[in-house]
């Protein structure tokens, strides 16, 4: 919940000129409000739009909630859902994520799906435990897994001064992968692109995107600043 549409388009605009030269999708997720105005200042650009989420149903007696319908007038691309701040605080669940995920694939939408362990979860060693659920639960009934972007997000690397390295993001985006491999299929399980999202910033991006497992960063108080993102961006020069 940040930027308020005027501020979204500045940022956006100093954001475009670079990443004009982008060898990796750059998406930016803004506020319902902000998509009006951003998604005219992205026009021209090579900069996607996404929402930060979708409700399940197509219409009705819904009141606050956004359709996939009503983002893609905008040119909305991509959506996230399950983020941990949803889960945490709005009551999200594997089976409303696994709701909005098939309206937002039904509407021609990409999910960027949040997965990810607590603190207490991760301490008492029961981080693949909760993941294969939410996996499992979260995906259910998916044709082909390579068309969902997963965000693993360890809830316990955000906001609580513990920090996970580049070999445990790696390690556990690696079991992701192999059980996506089990439950979906192995060729798209290779395909699937699984991008960290516990705190990547400037500084670490390089470390972290030399893991042979992460294939991206869903980037959090780092996108704010146009100089920070862009460093990500180009992670690799």
């Amino acid at each position: 919940m940040n930027n308020t549409a005027s501020e979204g388009v500045r940022l956006v605009e100093a954001i475009k000129p670079l990443v004009s030269d982008a060898e990796c999708d750059v998406v930016v997720c803004v506020p319902f409000i902000d998509i009006p105005a951003v998604a005219e200042a992205l026009k021209g650009s090579n900069i996607h739009l996404g929402a930060q989420n979708v409700h399940f149903a197509e219409k009705g007696a819904y009141t606050g909630e956004i359709s996939a319908a009503m983002l893609k007038e905008y040119g909305v691309e991509y959506v996230i859902i399950g983020h941990s701040e949803r889960r945490q605080y709005f009551g999200e669940t594997d089976e409303t994520v696994n709701k909005r995920m098939h309206a937002a694939l039904a509407a021609g939408l990409t999910p960027i799906v949040c997965i990810g362990e607590s603190l207490e979860e991760r301490e008492t060693g029961k981080t693949e435990a909760v993941l294969d659920v939410q996996i499992r639960e979260g995906f259910k009934g998916v044709d082909d897994i390579s068309k969902i972007v997963i965000a693993y997000e360890p809830i316990w690397a955000i906001g609580t001064g513990k920090t996970a390295t580049a070999e445990q993001a790696n390690e556990t985006i690696g079991f992701i992968r192999k059980t996506c491999a089990e439950v979906f299929c192995p060729k798209c399980a290779e395909k699937v692109r699984i991008q960290y999202g516990g705190s990547m910033n400037a500084k670490n991006c390089k470390e972290l995107m030399a893991m042979p497992e992460i294939d991206g960063g869903l980037i959090g108080g780092a996108s704010l600043k146009a100089e920070d993102f862009s460093v990500i961006v180009h992670y690799n020069k």
